[in-house]
Protein backbone atom coordinates (compact mmCIF):
# COMPACT_ATOMS: atom_id res chain seq x y z
CA UNK A 1 0.00 0.00 0.00
CA UNK A 2 1.26 3.80 -0.80
CA UNK A 3 2.35 6.00 1.82
CA UNK A 4 -0.53 8.91 2.77
CA UNK A 5 1.33 11.93 3.58
CA UNK A 6 -0.36 14.89 4.74
CA UNK A 7 1.77 18.17 3.32
CA UNK A 8 1.01 21.97 3.83
CA UNK A 9 1.28 25.09 2.13
CA UNK A 10 3.33 27.19 5.05
CA UNK A 11 6.23 24.58 4.62
CA UNK A 12 5.85 24.85 0.83
CA UNK A 13 9.83 25.03 -0.41
CA UNK A 14 10.54 22.44 2.23
CA UNK A 15 10.29 18.66 1.76
CA UNK A 16 8.08 17.22 4.92
CA UNK A 17 5.17 15.22 5.97
CA UNK A 18 3.01 14.17 8.00
CA UNK A 19 2.37 10.72 7.90
CA UNK A 20 -0.54 8.78 8.57
CA UNK A 21 -0.74 4.62 9.56
CA UNK A 22 -1.17 3.90 5.53
CA UNK A 23 1.28 1.98 4.02
CA UNK A 24 3.28 -0.21 7.06
CA UNK A 25 4.01 -3.28 7.72
CA UNK A 26 2.97 -3.54 11.32
CA UNK A 27 -0.50 -5.69 11.91
CA UNK A 28 -2.37 -6.34 14.79
CA UNK A 29 -3.34 -3.20 16.51
CA UNK A 30 -0.28 -1.51 15.37
CA UNK A 31 -1.65 -2.12 11.57
CA UNK A 32 -0.19 0.37 9.09
CA UNK A 33 3.06 3.07 10.25
CA UNK A 34 3.89 2.26 13.21
CA UNK A 35 7.55 4.30 13.40
CA UNK A 36 7.81 3.53 17.40
CA UNK A 37 10.57 1.47 18.92
CA UNK A 38 8.83 2.40 21.94
CA UNK A 39 5.90 0.27 21.01
CA UNK A 40 5.99 -3.75 21.64
CA UNK A 41 5.51 -4.18 17.99
CA UNK A 42 8.09 -6.18 16.36
CA UNK A 43 11.41 -4.63 16.16
CA UNK A 44 11.99 -5.84 12.55
CA UNK A 45 8.58 -4.65 11.15
CA UNK A 46 9.31 -0.92 13.07
CA UNK A 47 12.42 -0.74 11.03
CA UNK A 48 10.93 -1.58 7.74
CA UNK A 49 8.26 1.20 8.37
CA UNK A 50 10.61 3.90 9.21
CA UNK A 51 12.66 2.55 6.27
CA UNK A 52 9.74 3.56 4.14
CA UNK A 53 9.77 6.80 5.58
CA UNK A 54 13.34 7.66 5.00
CA UNK A 55 12.53 6.67 1.34
CA UNK A 56 10.01 9.19 1.16
CA UNK A 57 12.00 11.50 2.41
CA UNK A 58 14.89 10.61 0.60
CA UNK A 59 17.51 10.14 3.17
CA UNK A 60 19.73 7.36 4.34
CA UNK A 61 17.56 5.27 7.22
CA UNK A 62 20.16 6.52 9.10
CA UNK A 63 19.68 10.32 8.83
CA UNK A 64 15.88 10.11 9.78
CA UNK A 65 16.99 11.69 12.89
CA UNK A 66 14.97 11.70 16.10
CA UNK A 67 15.01 11.94 19.68
CA UNK A 68 13.84 10.01 23.12
CA UNK A 69 10.69 11.96 23.98
CA UNK A 70 9.78 12.81 27.20
CA UNK A 71 7.33 15.18 27.42
CA UNK A 72 10.06 18.24 28.17
CA UNK A 73 10.62 21.30 27.05
CA UNK A 74 14.53 20.69 25.77
CA UNK A 75 15.65 20.93 22.07
CA UNK A 76 18.63 19.68 20.73
CA UNK A 77 20.67 21.21 17.93
CA UNK A 78 21.77 18.52 15.48
CA UNK A 79 24.63 17.79 12.89
CA UNK A 80 24.70 14.67 11.80
CA UNK A 81 23.34 10.86 12.67
CA UNK A 82 23.51 10.03 16.06
CA UNK A 83 23.78 6.46 17.68
CA UNK A 84 22.06 6.90 20.45
CA UNK A 85 18.34 9.55 21.03
CA UNK A 86 19.18 11.74 23.18
CA UNK A 87 16.45 12.87 25.77
CA UNK A 88 14.35 16.11 24.38
CA UNK A 89 11.70 17.19 22.72
CA UNK A 90 12.48 19.24 19.76
CA UNK A 91 15.56 19.49 17.20
CA UNK A 92 16.55 21.91 15.03
CA UNK A 93 18.99 22.12 12.13
CA UNK A 94 20.61 23.91 9.20
CA UNK A 95 22.33 21.06 7.90
CA UNK A 96 21.20 19.86 4.43
CA UNK A 97 20.15 16.08 4.27
CA UNK A 98 19.02 15.47 7.85
CA UNK A 99 15.15 14.70 8.30
CA UNK A 100 13.98 15.88 11.76
CA UNK A 101 11.60 13.49 12.98
CA UNK A 102 8.86 13.35 16.05
CA UNK A 103 6.62 10.55 17.04
CA UNK A 104 2.55 11.45 18.13
CA UNK A 105 -0.85 9.37 18.72
CA UNK A 106 -2.54 12.45 20.02
CA UNK A 107 0.17 14.75 20.99
CA UNK A 108 1.00 17.63 18.44
CA UNK A 109 3.85 16.97 15.75
CA UNK A 110 5.47 20.68 14.49
CA UNK A 111 7.33 21.12 11.71
CA UNK A 112 9.39 24.26 11.48
CA UNK A 113 10.72 26.22 8.35
CA UNK A 114 12.47 29.32 7.87
CA UNK A 115 13.80 29.23 4.18
CA UNK A 116 15.45 32.03 3.75
CA UNK A 117 17.51 30.89 7.04
CA UNK A 118 17.78 27.43 5.72
CA UNK A 119 16.73 26.35 9.50
CA UNK A 120 14.38 23.82 10.09
CA UNK A 121 12.68 22.34 13.52
CA UNK A 122 10.35 19.25 14.40
CA UNK A 123 8.79 19.44 18.15
CA UNK A 124 6.50 16.74 20.28
CA UNK A 125 4.44 19.07 21.99
CA UNK A 126 1.74 17.17 24.40
CA UNK A 127 -0.28 19.63 26.62
CA UNK A 128 2.81 19.60 29.49
CA UNK A 129 5.21 20.07 26.50
CA UNK A 130 3.22 23.11 25.20
CA UNK A 131 2.75 24.18 28.22
CA UNK A 132 6.12 24.04 29.45
CA UNK A 133 7.19 26.20 26.50
CA UNK A 134 8.43 23.56 23.79
CA UNK A 135 7.38 25.14 20.90
CA UNK A 136 9.11 28.64 21.74
CA UNK A 137 12.36 26.48 22.59
CA UNK A 138 12.31 25.03 19.06
CA UNK A 139 12.01 28.49 17.71
CA UNK A 140 14.93 29.78 20.31
CA UNK A 141 17.19 26.75 18.63
CA UNK A 142 15.82 27.84 15.38
CA UNK A 143 17.45 31.15 15.88
CA UNK A 144 20.79 30.48 17.18
CA UNK A 145 21.67 29.18 13.50
CA UNK A 146 19.81 32.15 11.78
CA UNK A 147 16.85 31.69 11.84
CA UNK A 148 14.34 34.86 11.85
CA UNK A 149 10.99 34.04 13.76
CA UNK A 150 9.22 36.44 11.57
CA UNK A 151 10.53 34.50 9.00
CA UNK A 152 9.32 31.20 10.39
CA UNK A 153 6.32 29.23 9.59
CA UNK A 154 5.17 26.43 12.14
CA UNK A 155 2.47 23.51 11.33
CA UNK A 156 0.79 21.56 13.72
CA UNK A 157 -0.05 18.40 12.46
CA UNK A 158 -3.01 15.84 13.12
CA UNK A 159 -3.76 15.73 17.02
CA UNK A 160 -6.52 14.91 19.18
CA UNK A 161 -9.18 17.46 19.27
CA UNK A 162 -10.83 19.35 21.62
CA UNK A 163 -14.24 17.26 21.15
CA UNK A 164 -12.18 14.07 22.14
CA UNK A 165 -9.72 15.58 24.44
CA UNK A 166 -12.12 15.33 27.96
CA UNK A 167 -10.29 16.23 30.91
CA UNK A 168 -10.98 16.69 34.71
CA UNK A 169 -10.89 19.90 36.76
CA UNK A 170 -7.16 18.99 38.54
CA UNK A 171 -6.22 19.09 34.86
CA UNK A 172 -7.70 22.42 33.91
CA UNK A 173 -6.13 23.78 37.16
CA UNK A 174 -3.01 23.56 36.24
CA UNK A 175 -3.20 25.76 33.29
CA UNK A 176 -5.29 28.54 35.21
CA UNK A 177 -2.41 28.46 37.87
CA UNK A 178 -0.34 29.55 35.34
CA UNK A 179 -2.38 31.88 33.22
CA UNK A 180 -5.86 32.21 34.34
CA UNK A 181 -6.53 33.39 30.76
CA UNK A 182 -6.14 29.90 29.48
CA UNK A 183 -9.20 29.00 30.54
CA UNK A 184 -10.54 30.01 27.19
CA UNK A 185 -9.09 26.89 25.88
CA UNK A 186 -11.33 24.58 27.77
CA UNK A 187 -14.96 24.29 27.48
CA UNK A 188 -17.56 22.59 30.39
CA UNK A 189 -18.42 18.96 29.41
CA UNK A 190 -20.75 16.56 31.46
CA UNK A 191 -20.56 16.67 35.30
CA UNK A 192 -17.22 17.97 36.53
CA UNK A 193 -15.18 17.03 32.94
CA UNK A 194 -14.13 19.54 30.39
CA UNK A 195 -12.70 19.63 26.86
CA UNK A 196 -9.50 20.97 26.14
CA UNK A 197 -8.11 22.66 22.57
CA UNK A 198 -4.66 21.50 22.36
CA UNK A 199 -4.54 22.19 19.00
CA UNK A 200 -5.65 26.34 19.92
CA UNK A 201 -3.43 26.21 22.81
CA UNK A 202 -0.34 25.39 20.65
CA UNK A 203 -1.31 28.00 17.66
CA UNK A 204 -1.23 30.47 20.56
CA UNK A 205 1.67 29.93 22.21
CA UNK A 206 3.30 29.94 18.50
CA UNK A 207 1.72 33.06 17.77
CA UNK A 208 2.29 35.00 21.07
CA UNK A 209 5.86 34.32 20.33
CA UNK A 210 6.18 36.17 17.27
CA UNK A 211 6.08 33.46 14.89
CA UNK A 212 5.96 35.05 11.11
CA UNK A 213 2.82 31.86 9.82
CA UNK A 214 1.39 29.36 12.47
CA UNK A 215 -1.24 26.41 11.23
CA UNK A 216 -2.77 23.31 12.03
CA UNK A 217 -3.80 20.84 9.35
CA UNK A 218 -7.19 20.57 11.28
CA UNK A 219 -7.00 16.38 11.78
CA UNK A 220 -8.02 14.40 14.74
CA UNK A 221 -5.96 11.27 15.48
CA UNK A 222 -8.59 10.16 17.50
CA UNK A 223 -11.90 10.69 15.40
CA UNK A 224 -9.96 8.77 12.30
CA UNK A 225 -8.38 5.21 13.33
CA UNK A 226 -8.33 4.20 9.97
CA UNK A 227 -5.50 6.97 9.21
CA UNK A 228 -4.11 8.06 12.41
CA UNK A 229 -3.05 6.24 15.45
CA UNK A 230 -4.34 7.46 19.32
CA UNK A 231 -3.04 6.74 22.48
CA UNK A 232 -6.67 7.54 24.12
CA UNK A 233 -8.78 5.53 21.62
CA UNK A 234 -6.66 2.87 22.49
CA UNK A 235 -7.23 3.24 25.88
CA UNK A 236 -10.68 3.78 25.97
CA UNK A 237 -11.10 0.40 23.17
CA UNK A 238 -8.80 -1.06 26.02
CA UNK A 239 -6.54 -1.72 23.62
CA UNK A 240 -2.86 -3.48 24.74
CA UNK A 241 -0.86 -0.88 23.28
CA UNK A 242 -1.17 1.78 20.23
CA UNK A 243 1.19 2.71 17.05
CA UNK A 244 3.13 5.84 16.56
CA UNK A 245 2.88 8.13 14.00
CA UNK A 246 5.61 9.91 12.99
CA UNK A 247 6.57 13.34 10.61
CA UNK A 248 9.61 15.11 9.48
CA UNK A 249 11.13 17.78 7.57
CA UNK A 250 14.17 18.19 5.81
CA UNK A 251 16.02 20.72 3.94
Amino acid sequence: MTLEIITDPALQGTTHGFFTRKGGASSGVFEGLNCGYGSSDQHDVVTINRARVADAMQVQTDRLIGVHQIHSADVMSVTGPSHSAPKADGLVTATAGLALSVLTADCQPVLFADRRAGVIGAAHAGWKGALNGVLEATISQMEKLGAARANTAAVIGPSISQRNYEVGPDFRETFLDIDPSYGRFFVQGQDDRFHFDLPAFGLFRLQDFGIGTATWTRHCTYADPARFYSYRRSVHHKEADYGRLIASIRL
